[in-house]
């Protein structure tokens, strides 16, 4: 693999995971569906914990969102059945394709538009009120152009939600962590591509996407200096041997505000 091809590969490998019913992967149901159009409603960025209801704008109705590498049927359909302008943004087509479903199946007006996250230049300047970017950045070689994008298609006063994970996870011998050992083997930050030689990060790239581990200052810092105020944070568990000990995801919530 190529380095400039690895959006290609990413993609491939995300529409297999979602015909393989991945969590990420799963539609929400028409029940879900019509709780949301009567204000029941919630979505996460992070594995299991709900994004506070007053990260939203207390109205819904009208407001344009953008949600980010976002496919897969779940925040879209919901946040569009509250009553949102949605556009389900997705490197994976498949994922859309979900997003497409619900929408059919339970009337819904979603927009799906495939590309990279890096790379906004279809969206006009100021485009958006919310972005909803669920935790999926790790599958892009920087973060950086990624928020400056964010910026970029929010309006002013505009907030992004983003969910992320700890590069805590990548500093680790793979091979030993899958049986429960701890030992010190890499650098944040961490690529994957820079490690093929290894079998482990090798066949779990190819199954899963490769990945990249950001660092926290790449992550946060890395808004502000796009023009955001870092407005509320929390912390999710992740995936893996972690959990009963640390949470390895977190979510912010951004308020643009300009450059500084």
């Amino acid at each position: 693999m190529k380095e400039n091809n690895y959006i290609k590969d990413n993609e491939l490998i995300w529409d297999k995971r979602s015909e393989e019913s991945d969590v990420w992967s799963v539609p929400v149901s028409s029940e879900e569906i019509e709780e949301a159009r009567n204000g029941k409603w919630y979505i996460v960025v992070t594995p299991k914990k709900m994004v506070p209801r007053q990260w939203f704008p207390k109205e819904l109705k009208d407001k344009k969102i953008l949600c980010l590498a976002s496919g897969g049927g779940q925040q879209g359909p919901i946040l569009a059945a509250a009553g949102a302008e949605v556009t389900v943004f997705d490197n994976s087509t498949k994922q859309l394709e979900k997003d497409l479903f619900v929408a059919k199946r339970d009337n819904l007006q979603i927009k799906t538009v495939q590309g990279n996250m890096q790379d906004l230049s279809c969206f006009e300047d100021e485009a958006f009120d919310v972005i909803v970017h669920p935790w999926s950045n790790s599958y892009v070689d920087s973060v950086l152009p990624v928020w400056k994008e964010c910026a970029r298609v929010l309006k002013q006063g505009g907030t992004l939600i983003a969910g992320f994970g700890h590069p805590l996870e990548y500093i680790f011998d793979p091979e030993k962590m899958e049986n429960g050992q701890l030992e010190l083997m890499y650098s944040i930050p961490y690529a994957d591509m820079e490690h093929l030689d290894n079998p482990v990060v090798k066949q779990v790239a190819e199954e899963d996407g490769y990945c990249w581990g950001h660092s926290l200052e790449d992550q946060i810092q890395g808004q502000i200096a796009a023009g955001f105020v870092i407005a509320g944070l929390y912390e999710d568990c992740g995936f893996g041997m972690f959990d009963p000990y640390i949470n390895t995801s977190m979510a912010t919530r951004a308020i643009k505000m300009g450059e500084i």
